[in-house]
């Protein structure tokens, strides 16, 4: 990708990564398997500082809601949105998802100052 050079800038102090895709692309499948070794696997940050997004479009067909993903991306929390029928349940999903992320970032600052102390 022609953005690739940019990659460790945007890495840079990264506490989350958030990886959006259709999941009625089966290339998309291909390719977010090489975002999250990229940005997750190389960092390295923690499975649970990562989050999938299979974004529905509107009026998109059928039965991708029982997406099942392969090792590793089944592990990773996978939200579905449609911002047509349930916006709301997305909102709570990425406000979950910042509380665990402040979380990590606040016990990781804790561990840092306990080991200048001690």
């Amino acid at each position: 990708s022609r953005f690739e050079t940019c990659w460790p800038a945007l890495m840079k102090d990264c506490h989350g990564v958030i990886i959006i895709f259709n999941p009625e692309l089966p290339s998309h499948l291909k390719e977010i398997e090489m975002w999250y070794s990229c940005f997750v696997q190389q960092q390295p940050l923690l499975d649970s500082q990562c989050l999938l997004v299979a974004h529905h479009k509107p009026g998109s067909a059928g039965d991708t809601e029982n997406l099942s993903l392969a090792y590793p991306l089944n592990k990773l929390k996978l939200i579905h949105s449609n911002l047509e029928e349930d916006p709301e349940d997305v909102r709570m999903e990425f406000i979950k998802y910042f509380r665990s992320i402040i979380t990590i970032i606040n016990e990781s600052r804790e561990r840092e100052e306990m080991s200048i102390i001690s």
